[in-house]
């Protein structure tokens, strides 16, 4: 069981309605009358669809049954993207809903881990660091340095981030999916 007071925001997932939830954000509230709440906002994990909900504060929840495989991006086919269990060796298909979250970081032979809930594909998580080539940026000039500011830089999977001025087109660098942030050069 999991209690309110457990609760992470972008962590937590909690079984609500009979349905997977992750909780996006929280905030305790402490009337002047009357129990500690938590006001919440909530996110399906089937489909997608955000929800702001209020509980009391030490409410319980069940704990989701949700299974994790680590699978390998093959390709996309007329909209189905197929993937390849790593352990079985079995090829599964799914859908533009499914990889919604993970579109911009779908590399042809990365790894990712696929959520299952009830022995259904409902989610496609991208590994928390990726390293991925730079396409597109305005060229360096001589004299930028790491610490003099930023510019934007579309990346091999058609991702634009925020990187230090010195990179140019063709470097590869290591990105943090949870904020899609830049973290390092990588050579």
């Amino acid at each position: 069981m999991i209690s309110t007071s457990d609760f992470k925001k972008g962590f937590t997932k909690i079984l609500w309605n009979g349905e997977p939830w992750v909780v996006v954000d929280y905030q305790l509230v402490k009337p002047g009358k009357g129990g500690t709440y938590l006001r919440t906002k909530m996110k399906n994990m089937i489909t997608g669809r955000m929800l702001e909900e209020t509980f009391r504060s030490a409410e319980k929840f069940e704990e989701p049954d949700l299974d994790y495989k680590k699978m390998q991006y093959l390709y996309t086919d007329n909209g189905i993207y197929h993937f390849l269990d790593q352990e079985s060796y079995e090829q599964i298909d799914l859908s533009q809903e499914h990889i919604e979250t993970v579109k911009k970081y779908l590399k042809d032979g990365e790894i990712y881990n696929i959520v299952n809930f009830k022995g259904n594909p409902i989610l496609v998580e991208p590994p928390t660091f990726m390293v991925l080539k730079i396409t597109e940026t305005v060229p360096g000039v001589k004299g930028d340095t790491a610490q003099g500011g930023s510019k934007p830089a579309t990346l091999e999977t058609g991702l634009v981030i925020q990187v230090p001025l010195f990179l140019n087109e063709g470097v590869s660098v290591k990105v943090d999916t949870r904020e899609d942030k830049y973290i390092e050069r990588v050579d």
